[in-house]
């Protein structure tokens, strides 16, 4: 059939769609007919209710089922006449004036936009890298030491320092009155680890067992505890036991205990180094894919749906409530969550996604077999049982889907990086480590 498609603005477009009266009417009967075989009511045996009866009963769904499904078909034989991307779902309104024995029905949607990416050659694109250092294996050989220590009660006339387990009894008040929170018998933390406030740390320091002391505190303005932020409160706390920590050597003993195949100092400090440089690439990927991204979009030119925007939306929208939801929070799934502060985020996403998409499809740039496998394998080599979570991906296509995702993203990555101007930054071990 003939398509005519106007241009309302940028990416919106309205084509008028005609149907047969007689048509719907057609299928309203035939599925009317088919429901009639099968349908049970009071007063009838099953398939022997007539006719009149079932079409008073269930004519208008029928009706309203028959004439989305004949509206959507008509839309999309339209549309793919039309040689059109249809972004999102249309707005259909029925329309007055139909010749005599037709529905008339405007569809208003988007359209996917033209991508236009500009010469890569001008792009600049910050390049980071970083290695692993001799100190950074030894922070963390201390990790895992004091991951592994135990404790022996300190004598009576030892003071409190840090890397010892406190264990105190503690009220504090708040114009007299004590707080939610505020107080605990038994308590235990690490003196000098941050577990507490500085000035609560700060106190407790230097005391024996046996020693109570009262002090002031300032809760910081933005402390978790709103009922207590930016307050001051009176402390007083009660040594009950101190108890010194004690690590355990670097040796055969301690690499075997945690599973190093080669139970050897060497062979410990070998495998934290593997382990550390595996987590360096991924962050200095995931860095440098963001800074590639960047580049990207700021070199291409795109209007962007706003249908595709809302979908996306509404899936950050829900992502929230689920979080909710798992941290606990009543009624999440009812929470009012404004999309506007998620809408930024969202045309971001959206737009990333397009400009992405065009240029994986005009360089060729999808995944072979043989990197998405090779993704997974680099996955599973941090587990114990590589195996078992490769046949973990492998075996649901959602999982296999965001791998492959994420595959274009690298192929994309390494193709601007081969046209962009790099320019390369070291970045200390530290700092990369520290950055989310």
């Amino acid at each position: 059939m003939a398509v005519t498609v106007e241009t309302l603005e940028k990416l919106e477009r309205k084509m008028t769609l005609t149907l047969p009266v007689s048509a719907i009417q057609s299928e309203v009967d035939s599925r009317l007919k088919r429901m009639a075989r099968t349908v049970k009511m009071d007063g009838f045996r099953p398939g022997k209710v007539p006719m009149n009866v079932v079409a008073q009963r269930y004519g208008y769904s029928v009706h309203y089922e028959v004439m989305n499904d004949k509206v959507g078909e008509a839309f999309s034989q339209a549309a793919n006449e039309a040689k059109l991307r249809v972004a999102g779902q249309p707005r259909i309104s029925e329309k007055e004036g139909a010749p005599e024995g037709e529905l008339a029905f405007d569809a208003v949607f988007e359209v996917y936009p033209e991508v236009k990416i500009g010469d890569l050659a001008n792009a600049e694109v910050e390049k980071l890298t970083s290695e692993v250092s001799e100190e950074a294996i030894d922070k963390t050989v201390d990790i895992l030491r004091k991951q592994r220590r135990t404790f022996a009660q300190r004598a009576m006339d030892a003071a409190a320092q840090d890397g010892d387990r406190a264990t105190i009894d503690f009220e504090g008040k708040i114009d007299g009155e004590t707080f939610a929170g505020g107080k605990a018998e038994a308590f235990q933390f690490l003196v000098g680890e941050g577990q507490m406030l500085k000035e609560f740390e700060d106190a407790v320091r230097g005391m024996k067992s046996g020693e109570s002391k009262t002090f002031p505190l300032n809760f910081p303005a933005d402390y978790h505890g709103k009922d207590v932020a930016g307050k001051q409160a009176d402390f007083m706390v009660t040594v009950k036991k101190i108890e010194a920590a004690h690590l355990p050597e670097v040796n055969e003993a301690l690499a075997k205990s945690l599973g190093i195949t080669d139970a050897s100092v060497e062979g410990l400090r070998a495998d934290i180094k593997k382990n550390l440089e595996r987590e360096v690439k991924f962050r200095l990927l995931a860095r440098n894919k963001n800074a590639v991204m960047d580049a990207l979009v700021a070199n291409s030119e795109l209007d962007v749906p706003q249908a595709i925007v809302q979908a996306e939306l509404e899936r950050m929208v829900e992502g929230a409530r689920a979080d909710l939801k798992q941290r606990g929070i009543k009624d999440a799934d009812k929470a009012p969550i404004p999309d506007d502060i998620f809408r930024p985020q969202a045309e971001k996403r959206v737009r990333l996604g397009l400009v992405v998409a065009e240029l994986t499809r005009a360089n060729n740039l999808f995944p072979t077999s043989e990197q998405i496998k090779a993704h997974v394998q680099e996955l599973a080599s941090s587990y114990e049982k590589p195996e078992d979570v490769v046949r973990w991906y492998f075996g649901d296509e959602k999982r296999m889907a965001e791998v492959e995702s994420v595959v274009i993203e690298n192929n994309v990555t390494d193709f601007v990086m081969g046209k962009a101007k790099v320019l390369e930054k070291a970045v200390a071990f530290d700092e990369l480590m520290a950055q989310n």
